[in-house]
């Protein structure tokens, strides 16, 4: 429940209460007060539960807040020589702004579009006035709930670095007065929509491989993020490069099911079963990737490159040519540099070869040092490109170097039985 309900219940809390660590401290008490039930006093409902026992622990702390506040100047009211009886303000009943004592009533200019709680502060955290690194850092850990360090790798930053600026954004959120409400027109929209998708394509990321730990993925993760795609396409179904992000997600997750053997071993898209992939997925996800192929976006560019793997009969007799000109169209429009590393092993496919690939990798290390996630996936495609051309002991030390800096322990394994194979 914890893992799963936190970031749906933390969001419904932050809508109620206004501020991000009141919200976060009264949930947090709520699933203490649950872990410390005995087995027979177990709710039906937990997640209920959680919301009923969060929402009061707030009235209560707002409540003790407001008679401490009334209380103090009669307190220190003998150590003051000539002090009046003192004029606290009014505090009412300690009610969060925007909610009554039972949470039954809502400001209806605070319900969150599509009745989806994460997405109405999604699109809060992704407003305008806000910094850029502010928004995915605010949307993904506090909305979404992926955890710091995880967060850090995405992003590539220090850990300490991210703790610090997520607690400066939190302030400045609380500070600005900022209204949790859809945008309010087209062009509130469009300025908000591109932070939006990233966020819901990180997180799906994170889901689909995990920067760290034992698993390969999460698919509550997953689920989430494919939720959230679809809750935005509902409210803006004409919008080309949300049928790409959808498209690009659905075609991705076609695929999860067989990306693990039985035994755990990791299975790359080279090596899959491509007749065990979801059908029913596949078919929906072709549509959507059509549609934001006709946009030319980034997750439209996405979309079309995740198709022509899809409509593949195979790794081999995959259109290389084009996805490496879907990949050049990407990389004008994103130039980030997962996306280059991943346009030279479809370049290394076409006629150009792995040797013309792993020039075009030492030129892109040379333009600009990678760091973090990014230094190991260049590791890991610089060992793939090196098996390619034949280079065999110096594959093997490049594997090798990027299994001893991975994070994720399936991820890790692959790459050293890799190294062992070549």
């Amino acid at each position: 429940m914890h893992r799963e309900a936190w970031p749906r219940l933390l969001a419904t809390l932050i809508r109620w209460t206004g501020g991000v660590e009141l919200a976060e401290d009264a949930l947090a008490e709520a699933f203490a007060r649950a872990a410390a039930l005995p087995p027979g006093e177990r709710p039906d409902h937990p997640e209920a539960w959680l919301l009923t026992v969060a929402r009061r622990v707030v009235v209560d702390a707002v409540r003790r807040d407001a008679s401490l506040r009334r209380r103090l100047p009669v307190l220190g009211a003998h150590l003051v020589e000539a002090a009046g009886p003192g004029n606290p303000a009014a505090a009412g009943d300690g009610t969060p702004a925007g909610a009554t004592g039972t949470g039954d009533d809502e400001d209806p200019a605070l319900v969150a579009p599509g009745g989806d709680d994460r997405l109405g502060l999604l699109l809060l955290a992704c407003h305008p006035d806000l910094p850029p690194a502010d928004r995915l850092a605010l949307s993904l850990r506090f909305v979404l709930g992926v955890p710091t360090a995880d967060l850090a790798d995405v992003l590539l930053v220090e850990h300490a670095a991210l703790s610090a600026r997520l607690t400066r954004a939190k302030r400045r959120l609380q500070r600005s007065g900022l209204r949790l409400a859809p945008p309010a027109d087209a062009a509130e929209r469009d300025a908000r929509l591109p932070d939006l998708l990233d966020t819901v394509h990180l997180l799906y990321t994170t889901g689909h491989t995990a920067p760290s730990g034992t698993a390969l993925g999460d698919a509550a993760t997953r689920r989430a993020a494919l939720e959230l795609a679809a809750a935005v396409h509902r409210l803006w179904p004409d919008e080309a490069e949300i049928a790409g992000l959808r498209g690009v997600l659905l075609l991705t997750e076609a695929r999860a099911g067989v990306r693990v053997l039985d035994g755990g071993d990791l299975v790359t898209l080279e090596h899959a079963d491509r007749r065990r992939w979801d059908r029913a997925l596949t078919t929906r996800g072709l549509v959507l990737a059509a549609r934001g192929l006709e946009g030319g976006g980034r997750y439209g560019l996405l979309a079309g490159i995740a198709g022509l793997h899809t409509v593949a009969p195979s790794w081999e007799r995959t259109d290389w040519d084009r996805v490496v000109l879907l990949y050049d169209g990407l990389l004008a429009r994103w130039p980030s540099p997962a996306a280059a590393l991943a346009r030279l092993v479809a370049l290394a496919r076409t006629a150009a070869g792995p040797e013309r690939a792993l020039r075009d990798l030492d030129a892109l290390e040379a333009a600009a040092p990678l760091a973090g996630a990014a230094r190991r996936q260049a590791l890991a495609v610089r060992g793939h490109l090196l098996a390619s051309a034949g280079r065999g002991p110096q594959a093997r030390a490049a594997l090798l170097a990027a299994a001893a800096a991975e994070r994720n322990a399936a991820v890790r394994a692959h790459l050293e039985r890799t190294a062992a194979e070549v």
